[in-house]
């Protein structure tokens, strides 16, 4: 776990005068270095994350409790001014989400459904990030936390993106960037989670990223398994919810259609380069990934399948047909006790016996969960240019 020192607050919303400045001062400047390594933990516990381990999970992230519940306590006593609510919602609902993440993660094995309680857990990790997101362009350290940990550093990378925010400030006819959700409340269905970099700008076209999430996921919450890549390296990201629990694998595909359309629409918004737009996605938002991918007028440049398994309608749909030379990266883990590694190893000869240019990677120490630590070496392979 990276480690958060105590911060220099410098020029941010608490530079604004008040009686109660220096007290809010020192409170945030102890909060947020436990918030960011709170987070940092709980993203490589999720990496690991497993139904047979969550008791030893959950007691590794019992260590962060007590910094956590201190700093909760603290922060929901003071008083705040009313210049500062906005702030003080952000990061009260960040430190709130953070909190109550570690204690279902703790408790998720002594439940009557340990699985569930373990996903609710780990999905207000999103939820916090989306509340200190914004917090990121007044705070040098939030906007590092959104970064590749090894980009954390990188201040020329921090200056691009702090003068991309600052040239679009009160420009009437600058483009829209930062992180934005069209009709994605955690809930609606059916919309989707779209991020344009700082620095974006129209002069040239940028790859992008289409990501999509498992069974009972949600676009706003899987946004951010990409965002930091996104952000480090230069590309669009978008990530959009599933009309029903989930992507359309029984029945009519009621999502192929929207998410065609919501590719269009940044297409028409943003410069896109059209050969180079990834389709991946984890679990069943893998299995639809190739299922989509592969169907006719799809937009899709290279697809990247992750921890799913390989549709039959494939085989049934005319799919198979546009198959030969398309761009296909499986991934799978070893240790996958819903969908077995096998799954993974019968679509790579499938799709290697019909045409297709396919990568097939089986991670040792991986369940059915995401591996963020593999997205570098997908990038690498759908594009050389975005190699860090």
């Amino acid at each position: 776990v990276m480690e958060w020192r105590a911060l220099d607050l410098g020029a941010s919303p608490l530079s604004t005068p008040s009686d109660h400045t220096e007290r809010l001062t020192e409170v945030v400047s102890q909060l947020l270095p436990v918030l960011l390594r709170t987070l940092d933990a709980l993203d490589q516990v999720q990496r690991h994350t497993h139904p047979n381990r969550f008791a030893q999970l959950g007691e590794t992230l019992e260590q962060f409790r007590p910094d956590m519940a201190a700093m909760a306590a603290s922060f929901e006593k003071e008083q705040w001014p009313s210049e500062l609510e906005g702030f003080q919602a952000l990061l009260g609902q960040a430190t709130r989400e953070i909190h109550a993440s570690l204690e279902r993660c703790a408790l998720a094995h002594t439940s009557r459904d340990p699985f569930i309680d373990w996903m609710r857990g780990m999905r207000g990790r999103s939820v916090a990030m989306e509340a200190l997101y914004p917090l990121a362009a007044a705070f040098s350290p939030v906007s590092r936390f959104f970064l590749e940990s090894s980009r954390r550093t990188d201040d020329a990378l921090l200056g691009r993106i702090e003068a991309g925010m600052r040239a679009v400030a009160g420009a009437d006819d600058a483009p829209v960037i930062g992180m934005m959700n069209a009709n994605n409340s955690r809930k609606e269905r059916g919309g989707f989670s779209l991020y344009v970099p700082e620095y974006y700008t129209p002069g040239e076209a940028w790859p992008l990223v289409v990501a999509l999430h498992g069974g009972s996921g949600h676009g706003a919450d899987f946004l951010w398994t990409w965002l930091r890549e996104a952000r480090s390296r230069g590309f669009i990201l978008l990530s959009p919810t599933a009309r029903d629990g989930t992507w359309s694998l029984m029945g009519e595909d009621i999502d192929a259609g929207p998410i065609h359309q919501m590719v269009e629409y940044v297409c028409e918004h943003w410069n896109v380069d059209r050969e180079r737009v990834l389709l991946t996605g984890m679990s069943d938002g893998g299995t639809y990934t190739t299922l989509l991918g592969l169907a006719e007028g799809s937009p899709f440049t290279a697809l990247a399948a992750l921890c799913g398994v390989f549709h039959p309608m494939n085989q049934l749909n005319g799919n198979m047909a546009r198959v030969p030379g398309r761009k296909v990266y499986l991934l799978h883990g070893a240790l996958d006790w819903m969908f077995p590694a096998e799954t993974a190893l019968a679509a790579y000869d499938q799709l290697l016996a019909a045409g297709a240019d396919v990568t097939y990677r089986e991670v040792p120490d991986l369940s059915h969960t995401y591996p963020r630590d593999e997205n570098d070496a997908i990038l690498r392979w759908f594009d050389p240019s975005l190699a860090q």
